[in-house]
């Protein structure tokens, strides 16, 4: 059906969505998000605060919808006007940075390297601080002693029970 076969009061009973399929149906093209709702605002008689109101809700519910689908740069169509394979969104490029930002970006990049580098000096002071592998030594040595400690208390509780 076309929306010149309803009246104003069906068209305001109507929800929003079914408004739209109807408008994409009259036009029989993907028309972009703004012209369909507007057309949808003015069939209502939308104030502009009403617009404002309803806009993001509009959106949200076309998107989650299944009879609609976007075919690229915010162009809405019916899905079923097109063939699975030509459902895919069309990509866009990212924009390119420009080279003065990549620039700026590399000179902060060779600044914190500069505040990163480590002098001989405090090298060695890093190193007298954690000789890391004198103290596992020390550390080894004192649990090897500690653990032949407890072999001769065991050794020994064994003997005086085989006496007992």
């Amino acid at each position: 059906m076309s929306l010149k076969d309803f009246s104003h009061e069906q068209i305001q009973n109507m929800s929003m969505i079914e408004l739209a399929s109807l408008i994409l149906l009259d036009e029989k093209k993907a028309i972009h998000f703004k012209d369909i709702f507007n057309k949808l605002a003015d069939l209502r008689g939308y104030s502009e605060e009403e617009k404002q109101a309803t806009i993001a809700q509009f959106y949200t519910d076309l998107n989650v919808d299944g009879r609609f689908i976007t075919i690229g740069e915010n162009m809405w169509g019916l899905k079923r006007w097109y063939p699975v394979e030509q459902m895919d969104e069309e990509v866009t490029n990212a924009p390119k940075k420009k080279k003065k930002a990549k620039k700026k970006e590399e000179a902060n990049e060779s600044e914190e390297e500069e505040n990163l580098d480590i002098t001989d000096d405090e090298m060695e002071i890093f190193d007298e601080d954690f000789d890391i592998d004198e103290d596992l030594d020390e550390l080894d040595e004192d649990f090897d002693e500690d653990f032949d400690d407890d072999e001769e208390f065991e050794d020994s509780e064994e003997e005086e029970e085989e006496e007992k």
